[in-house]
């Protein structure tokens, strides 16, 4: 289920402080030396903000004779000005990618983040 453009502009105009009750942290991927001449992936925190979050629509796929369902969510926080496509976001037990991030109005006041979960 995809929402409307005239749906997304008023949620974009009525966006209230209250409405961020979600904490999420954003992370980036780091290659950290395993100590035999490798390195192991990890991810490392870079800031904790308040958040709303809104699933957008899901879908289910076929893969590897496995079922996989993908989830997208457009997740709303205040205005930041260093925010990266390559960083994730970690929520309670949950992951998510991020898609694309957009500034509505450019008005500089919100950034909605859209995101993929994938389980």
């Amino acid at each position: 289920m995809a929402i409307s453009y005239e749906t997304y502009k008023r949620m974009a105009a009525h966006t209230s402080p209250s409405e961020l009750n979600k904490r999420i942290t954003f992370q980036y991927q780091a290659k950290v030396p395993d100590g035999m001449g490798g390195s192991t992936t990890t991810w490392t925190d870079v800031v904790t903000v308040w958040a709303a979050i809104w699933p957008v629509s899901a879908s289910e796929s076929i893969k590897a004779m496995g079922t996989v369902q993908t989830i997208t969510h457009r997740i709303r926080i205040r205005y930041r000005l260093v925010l990266k496509s390559s960083w994730r976001i970690h929520y309670g037990n949950r992951y998510f990618a991020i898609v694309g991030v957009t500034n509505p109005n450019e008005a500089n006041e919100w950034l909605d983040i859209l995101c993929k979960e994938a389980s």
